[in-house]
């Protein structure tokens, strides 16, 4: 397998049916993405960022085109492709290692012991850091311990790909930025490939190999694709005066700002 082609989209359009008619929400997609590589998906509201990471989820399925995985056509959801979403989607009256448990039994309970499954739900809420919060529901914690549990349940599955929208957003600065950090130490360790729907341009820097940047929608499609040629591990703090940093984060400011800039539309 040419792990340089491990997701595939090809001439991918997707349109949906409105009460107003036909909505082509994307038109175009050609990507190639690397096993292993960590990729970004940027624009405004609108440019079709969400959809994009739906179709390779298999959550819906292109008007025309085709995507693939391990050269396998994706036609459907599946745990070689696990999705974190700015919601945490956990469910309010288990634990916090019954909401985890619950995914990793769905994957591995058919071959696997219920102590082994236990431990892997044990190493998942270790390796984010939620050890002591295993007996909590979720009402119990904040909102950032929410979205690793989110993460935990995702990784322990041992998917392929990690498809993450907007994970961080609705978080406040400083505990997106430690988990940002925590993200990308996880990264390091399981060698993941993902991909990452963000508004936000330093994240997008911070954590990408590569940064899809999308054209404003209808019809959206990609507009420029900048390779971040910064070594890891990286720290934030050291990358501040980075140069190789500000001229990415320039790139993509440049991209979103002035020539894709964005006009609010009047109702």
């Amino acid at each position: 397998m040419n792990t340089e082609k491990f997701i595939q989209i090809q001439d991918v359009e997707q349109t949906f049916k409105t009460a107003k008619g036909l909505f082509p929400a994307l038109r175009d997609i050609q990507l190639n993405i690397a096993k292993g590589e960590f990729v970004a998906l940027i624009g405004h509201s609108g440019c079709g960022k969400s959809t994009l990471l739906n179709l390779i989820a298999g959550l819906t399925m292109p008007t025309n085109g085709v995507l693939l995985c391990a050269n396998r056509e994706i036609a459907g959801p599946g745990p070689d492709r696990a999705v974190v979403f700015q919601n945490h989607s956990l469910l309010p009256w288990l634990t916090c290692f019954d909401n985890v448990y619950l995914g990793i039994e769905r994957v591995f309970g058919k071959t696997e012991t219920r102590a082994q499954l236990r431990a892997r739900t044990d190493a998942a809420l270790a390796m984010v850091s939620l050890t002591h919060a295993a007996q909590k529901r979720p009402g119990e914690i904040s909102g950032g311990m929410k979205q690793r549990v989110g993460i935990a349940r995702a990784l322990a599955m041992e998917p392929k790909v990690l498809l993450m929208d907007e994970p961080f957003g609705a978080l406040d600065a400083l505990t997106r930025a430690k988990l940002q950090d925590e993200l990308l130490q996880i990264v390091a360790k399981t060698r993941s490939t993902v991909v990452m729907v963000t508004h936000d341009v330093d994240e997008a820097v911070l954590l990408s190999d590569r940064i899809v940047m999308m054209t404003n929608g209808p019809a959206a499609t990609i507009g420029e694709v900048l390779a971040v040629d910064i070594p890891r591990p990286r720290d934030r703090v050291a990358l501040a005066e980075d140069p190789r940093y500000l001229a990415a984060r320039k790139a993509v400011i440049d991209f979103l700002y002035t020539r894709q800039k964005h006009v609010e539309k009047v109702a």
